[in-house]
């Protein structure tokens, strides 16, 4: 394979190929590919439940002694996903949020979904809280078209 032999860069690449397969062929390769994204995402997404003390129990196997401050710092953790304050799907406060008026027109009904999905679609949101976006939404977007219907406008 030497520079300046007149082939095309298709019979090239088509020579490292095999080339490529031919040194290959002694190394094995991995069955599965692990896609630590998805996994992390699944973790997050709170459809894998895991009581506390099973978590405990195995840390505490695992690393043969316990550190206060990696404790300290779980428990922490899991008070703050405990408490965290989770965005409302009521229509009631939906409606308070989007600041809907009965003079709204148009233009300012328009402002205002785009407002409201800046802030909420679930394609903006951490994985975990992509559900509960997805029927703020809908929510959202069901008072909208109502309020373009009551000002006698269709809705788009």
């Amino acid at each position: 394979m030497g520079a300046g032999t007149g082939r095309d860069f298709a019979s090239l690449l088509d020579e490292l190929l095999v080339e490529a397969r031919m040194e290959d062929h002694g190394v094995p390769r991995p069955a599965v590919s692990f896609d630590y994204l998805a996994v992390a995402e699944e973790l997050l997404s709170g459809r894998i439940k895991v009581a506390d003390d099973k978590v405990v129990s195995e840390y505490s196997a695992t690393s043969g002694s316990s550190d206060e401050r990696v404790d300290a710092l779980f428990e922490a953790a899991a008070s703050s996903i405990e408490s965290a304050d989770l965005p409302p799907v009521e229509p009631e406060a939906i409606l308070r949020e989007l600041g809907l008026k009965a003079s709204s027109n148009a233009a300012e009904l328009a402002r205002i979904r785009r407002a409201f999905a800046f802030k909420n679609h679930p394609d903006r949101v951490a994985p975990h809280l992509r559900q509960r976006a997805m029927v703020r939404m809908q929510v959202a977007n069901m008072l909208i078209d109502d309020a373009r219907r009551r000002a006698g406008r269709k809705p788009r």
